[in-house]
């Protein structure tokens, strides 16, 4: 395929030699044929960040061995454009000793500017030509070298009417001239829209710079949006471009400054300083027509000492050493090299501050605009850096704009670096503008170093205080105990620990404190009006927070503060007048984030009393984060006389067996021996009685305080390794209930009894609106040297004691009331093929049933107690009788009441019936007495009503008499007689 491409090319220079030599008029067709070849000739690619035609033909002419500059053509085309054309084409044989093929692949042309060159080439064609002909006859090596040599001419007859001088302007700074100006766009005439490309060049004179503004712009086309203005390839059909890094006044220097830019639209380009002493403008049309008022500008050239700041550093433009002695008062400006104009790209600037021993510099930038690329500043920057070189420890890294922006060294000197990524993007950013100040009366930092302060880098006097775990120590203020510097802010920030093992809290106490204040007539205005101290309790950081402070302080007024967290932080200002200044005490405390009344000694010692408050919530420290480890906590609550106390518990996550995640569930002392949470009930004697150790999921039931007791106390301890979320709880102050509570039962002297839930087996409920806790408290007392059984014929309680414990409802059983042993903690389902039975240690047996308000329901349970005889576990001994009162032995070896047996309830125990075995079945004997009361019963109603009925017609008659009716006896005596027989 390449082959195929050269074999063409070779043809068609071969054919167009022929037909231009054997033709009687071959500029006729040498025009027309080297513009076809031009048209044939790749384009610029697009988004190629290019300059104008004028220099890619500059490029091209410089690959050639003899390095003339196209440039030189075009100062010579001027000079002599009035007299002969052999002297053109001398110049064009010495820069034109290549072939065609090769000086038409380095330019590319567009149509326009071919139909331009087209017209103006024959004339000098012709001339050419005329003496060439002239060496005839000539052999077919001359026809070749002829043919090369005319191409040639032709390419450089097209390029020359682009170099015309009509719109080049030049704007020389001289000596009694004048030092500004004005310009403006060329007027132009393109009635074929040939494309023309004007030239301005500002040159400034030694010592001096160039200055150039846009006061309007209104070229065609528009940068894309979201690009940055400048950005290659928005604008085609018209523009400028710009270049202000230009070293020389000669045009060839041009290819070789940075390119600082193309634009077009109605955005002007902004502000641009020189670099050196020439700024150069390319304005590029196409247009038929171009007006002054399409740009208009101002110039002027400026002094360039004010960009020296110092002593320059070979090999670079901009870098400087500066110090005190280069100037009177130690003072001086710093400005990035092209302030306030655009700076340029692909730039690196350092300035060396290097101050006297006792000196300290202060670098305050008033004005600072660099182009942002992230908080990060992966692009532009600024870096300062604490010392004499980019070695040093780094103050700070900056871009984008900054207000406000003021460093000082630490010691005697400062290095500033200035950096501009090499980018094809370009940006606008006017850099920065400061000044700088060498003094012996900045704040000394003695007293920050001589107690376990850090300076903050960068700043006049600021600190960081970090605690070493529970540390203490001293703030001063500055040149304490001495007066101290007026007109003066030192920060200081406290910072407490915070992490995944620790959080601490700031405590500080003043011991002397003496700031002027000011008194004034107005009581609302503040005396802190010169100089103050502002305590911030939340260690606010930001500027914009110091408005927002909890303490303000001045005179000779100490405080005792507490921060609200980890951090305090303070800001010292002081006025022109002066005072000794202050002096406090920091102890870091750990920050334990627990509800309640903290001990005063800062341990994690919490007491809850009634008298402050009813009801509440307590949690572990710092929960719902993970608790610290290495800490013993402990929780006091202390009702009235007439309260109890409940505490239910709504999270529990203890870390168990060394695994802070596990998903199971540990209750006792040899399951807990890493991290546990222990119960207990206190009692006036300050004799506790342990409730329970928990830990890992197994969540403590609902737990109330006897009667007779203060209240509980729970305490957690913690080892150190591993942690997890700890607890969540809440507690209730309410009033006493008695002994049995709601329900349950006091029972002694008996043989046995039953114990069920309420409402059993249809379900216990939850308390009664407004109640914490609802209990059922059943005490069981055997005769002296008895003991009790208990049988858990059935059970079921909400609750999982390997998963989550028994938070909503929970039994607890102690076996033995006298003794310190804590009682069993039991819920969740008894499986029917398991065996709860439980001996007593002692002679009374207690058993609680406590719910919460998270109660949901559930069946309940039904439990036999008996009063036994323990003669030894196993079958009877031989010998071996119960006493008389107990003359029935189990199977298992108790002996029990002789009433029991047979009673249908299994009193020997699960698995063990022989106390309802060989029970016989007596028929009941017939009993007439119930049929005699009912048969009494009956004839008594019978005659109470005749005796009713008599007196009512006894009533009746006399009734009748007292009306007075008259009747004849024989009338009466019948009447009488029958009613008489009829009764």
């Amino acid at each position: 395929m390449q082959r195929g491409k050269q074999a063409e090319s070779n043809d068609f220079k071969l054919q167009f030699s022929r037909q231009l030599f054997l033709s009687e008029n071959p500029c006729s067709f040498a025009v027309p044929a080297t513009s076809q070849l031009l048209r044939q000739q790749p384009q610029r690619a697009a988004g190629k960040p290019t300059r104008s035609l004028l220099l890619q033909s500059t490029e091209a002419v410089n690959e050639m061995p003899e390095q003339r500059n196209i440039f030189h053509t075009k100062k010579l085309y001027n000079n002599n454009n009035s007299n002969s054309s052999f002297n053109a084409l001398d110049t064009v044989a010495d820069i034109l000793h290549i072939g065609s093929s090769k000086a038409t692949s380095a330019v590319g042309f567009n149509n326009d500017y071919i139909a331009i060159a087209a017209t103006t080439s024959t004339a000098m064609c012709s001339t050419f030509l005329a003496a060439v002909r002239s060496k005839l006859p000539y052999t077919l090596a001359d026809l070749q070298a002829y043919s090369r040599a005319l191409l040639s001419l032709i390419i450089i007859l097209n390029v020359l009417p682009l170099f015309s001088a009509e719109c080049d302007q030049t704007f020389v700074s001289r000596i009694g001239g004048p030092q500004n100006g004005t310009f403006s766009a060329p007027l132009l005439h393109n009635h074929k829209n040939h494309s023309r490309q004007c030239l301005y060049t500002f040159l400034a004179g030694p010592g001096q710079r160039v200055e150039v503004l846009f006061t309007s712009f209104n070229l065609r086309g528009s940068p894309p949006d979201g690009s940055a203005v400048g950005e290659l390839p928005a604008c085609v059909h018209e523009y400028m471009d710009i270049y202000s890094e230009v070293q020389s006044s000669d045009p060839a220097e041009l290819i070789n400054s940075p390119f600082g830019g193309r634009y077009c639209g109605t955005i002007p380009p902004r502000r641009r300083i020189s670099m050196y002493r020439a700024i150069a403008i390319s304005f590029f049309t196409n247009k038929n027509v171009s007006t002054p008022d399409l740009f208009e500008g101002t110039y002027r050239f400026i002094n360039a000492s004010e960009y020296e700041i110092g002593i320059p550093i070979a090999g670079s433009p901009c870098s400087y050493t500066i110090t005190p002695s280069m100037s009177i008062n130690k003072t001086g400006a710093l400005i990035s090299p092209t302030y306030p104009g655009a700076y340029p790209k692909d730039m690196s600037c350092t300035y060396q501050f290097l101050g006297e021993s006792n000196q300290r510099v202060r670098l305050e930038f008033r004005d600072f605009d660099l182009f942002f690329g992230g908080p990060h500043c992966p692009f532009d920057y600024v870096k300062v850096y604490d010392g004499p070189d980019n070695s040093s420890a780094l103050i700070g890294t900056y871009c984008g704009q900054q207000r406000n922006l003021v460093l000082y060294s630490s010691e005697s000197s400062l290095f500033v670096h200035f950096y501009t990524l090499p980018r094809t993007a370009n940006t606008q950013n006017r850099g920065f503008k400061g000044i700088y100040e060498f003094s012996e009366s900045f704040v000394k930092l003695d007293f920050i170093r001589e107690n376990d302060g850090i300076h903050m880098r960068g700043s006049e006097c600021d600190q960081k205080i970090l605690s070493r775990k529970e540390s203490t120590g001293f703030v001063l203020s500055p040149n304490y105990p001495y007066p101290y510097i007026p007109k003066t802010v030192c920060r200081y920030f406290i910072y407490g620990m915070q992490d995944a093992q620790h959080l601490e809290r700031v405590r500080l106490e003043f011991s002397a404190f003496n700031i002027p204040k000011v008194e004034h007539k107005d009581k609302s205005e503040s005396n802190c009006t010169d100089g103050y101290l502002k305590i911030y309790l939340k260690g606010q950081e930001t500027a914009d927070a110091y408005d927002k402070f909890d303490y303000e302080l001045c005179g000779n007024e100490t405080q005792r503060v507490l921060s609200d967290g980890p951090r305090l932080a303070m800001v010292f200002s002081s006025g022109e007048l002066q005072g000794r200044g202050f002096k406090g005490k920091y102890v870091f405390e750990t920050e334990y984030k627990i509800p309640g009344t903290a001990a005063p000694d800062g341990t994690c010692s919490f007491t809850y009393v009634s008298s402050s408050k009813k009801r509440g919530e307590l949690n572990s420290p710092r929960y719902p984060s993970n608790y610290p480890s290495d800490t013993n906590c402990s929780y006091l609550f202390l009702g009235e006389p007439n309260e109890q106390v409940t505490i239910v518990f709504d999270h529990f996550k203890i870390k168990a067996d060394g695994n802070s995640n596990a998903t199971a569930g540990a209750y006792g002392s040899s399951a807990c021996f890493e991290d546990w949470l222990e119960m207990y009930v206190v009692y006036r004697d300050n004799n506790d009685r342990f409730l329970g150790r928990y830990c890992g999921l197994t969540a403590p039931g609902p737990v109330e305080s006897p009667r007779g007791a203060v209240g509980l106390r729970i305490t957690l301890h913690t080892d150190q390794e591993n942690v997890a979320s700890g607890f969540k709880a809440r507690y209730f102050f309410e009033t006493p209930r008695t002994d049995v509570a709601e329900c349950g039962g006091n029972f002694s002297n008996l043989d046995s009894g039953i114990i069920t839930s309420p409402n059993y087996p249809a379900g216990y409920k939850a308390p009664s609106r407004g109640m914490a806790s609802m209990a059922c408290n059943w005490i069981m007392t055997a005769r002296p040297g008895y003991k009790l059984s208990i049988n858990f014929e059935h059970f079921s309680i909400e609750g999982d004691p390997a998963n989550r414990g028994c938070p909503a409802a929970v039994l607890r059983l102690w076996v033995n009331v006298d003794s310190d042993q804590p009682p069993l903690e039991l819920c969740g389902e008894k499986p029917l093929i398991e065996q709860w039975y439980y001996i007593s240690t002692g002679q009374t047996v207690r058993i609680s049933f406590t719910t919460s308000d998270k109660t949901v329901g559930a069946p309940g349970f039904r439990i036999v107690w008996t009063e036994i005889q323990d003669s030894g576990p196993g079958p009877p001994s031989i010998g071996l009788l119960c006493e008389s009162t107990y003359h029935f032995q189990c199977e298992v070896g108790y002996c029990i009441s002789d009433k029991l047996r047979c009673d249908g309830v299994k009193n020997c125990g699960p698995g063990d019936d022989s106390d309802e075995l060989h029970c016989t079945t007596q028929a009941p004997e017939e009993d007439h007495g119930v049929l005699i009361i009912i048969t009494l019963i009956v004839v008594s109603f019978l005659i109470c009503l005749l005796c009713t009925l008599y007196h009512s017609r006894r009533k009746r008659r006399a009734h009748v008499r007292q009306l007075g009716l008259h009747r004849n006896a024989h009338y009466d005596s019948q009447t009488s007689a029958t009613v008489f027989k009829k009764f």
